[in-house]
């Protein structure tokens, strides 16, 4: 349970002091009513290291509650900043900072078997190993 999302500001923060810890923002984030934070269902999805119970996902304090949330995530990604900068984005994930000296110099690497193609799969004999 201690690496399950369970607090969006505990998740922000080891993304930015870990490097190998890399998350993406799913669609789910900016589109819905914020039922994918809720434990609805009230599955015991167990306890943390700390004996805390791991519930609702634990939402920043500028945020009501899970609708106010995605609703505030996707005002953010509509606004005119965003807007204007996307482009940057544009060009770390697809683009030219995508791999390189460019991406260096973005802060854009990555472990290189992360990439495509670092791996030949079909040199691999094990196919276990393989999987």
């Amino acid at each position: 349970p201690d690496r399950a999302f369970c607090s969006i500001s505990e998740t922000w923060e080891a993304c930015l002091e870990n490097q190998a810890d890399v998350k993406e923002l799913i669609p789910e984030f900016y589109q819905q009513q914020g039922d994918f934070l809720l434990n609805s269902q009230g599955l015991d999805l167990g306890a943390r290291w700390d004996g805390l119970r791991v519930e609702d996902v634990k939402l920043p304090p500028w945020a009501s509650d899970a609708r106010d949330f995605t609703s505030k995530c996707r005002q953010a990604l509509e606004s005119e900043y965003v807007s204007q900068r996307l482009h940057l984005w544009i060009d770390l994930i697809f683009g030219f900072k995508q791999r390189g000296e460019h991406a260096k110099m973005a802060f854009n690497i990555f472990h290189p078997l992360t990439y495509e193609g670092a791996v030949k799969l079909e040199s691999i004999a094990d196919e276990a190993e393989r999987r």
